[in-house]
């Protein structure tokens, strides 16, 4: 395995225990890392409910956390580990800060924006940033969390 690879799977590990803790806040469990040079310098957990606010989704909670840590609301040289498929809305914002590549575990078939359902990240070419994305990092693990989390409300 690539040392990347390694990396890749260390912090979608820890996007997994903030979705975690989303979900003991009743939360869609969905958690996110944003790091730099190896370094977490974000992180966010779904929270829309609790906070009763549309936006509060895990990446750009995260993507909040970061640009108030560096100061700028652009954030190159980035990588978003979200454990699934950004939303359009979550898109815009990682295209808006400039994150330079996104890794996601469960793919989402009613509302993803990186292949599933649009594909704003990596080949719109309407944007002037584009976005490497890798999906399906740990999908089995991601998708199972929120399956439970939804057959439990059910």
């Amino acid at each position: 395995m690539k040392p990347e690879e390694d990396a890749d799977l260390a912090f979608m590990e820890q996007a997994l225990m903030l979705a975690r803790k989303a979900g003991e806040r009743d939360e869609v469990p969905v958690g996110a890392v944003l790091v730099q040079d190896g370094v977490v310098i974000g992180e966010g957990w779904n929270r829309p409910i609790g906070e009763r606010d549309p936006t509060a989704h895990a990446e750009i909670v995260a993507l909040r956390d970061a640009a108030a840590r560096v100061g700028n609301y652009r954030l190159p040289g980035t990588v978003l580990y979200v454990t699934l498929e950004p939303c359009a809305m979550c898109a815009g914002a990682i295209i808006h800060a400039r994150v330079e590549r996104v890794v996601f575990g469960a793919y989402d078939p009613r509302s993803g924006a990186a292949g599933s359902v649009l594909d704003l990240l990596p080949s719109d070419q309407r944007f002037n940033h584009r976005v490497e994305v890798r999906g399906g990092l740990l999908e089995e693990s991601c998708s199972n969390l929120l399956k439970t989390f939804f057959r439990a409300r059910r």
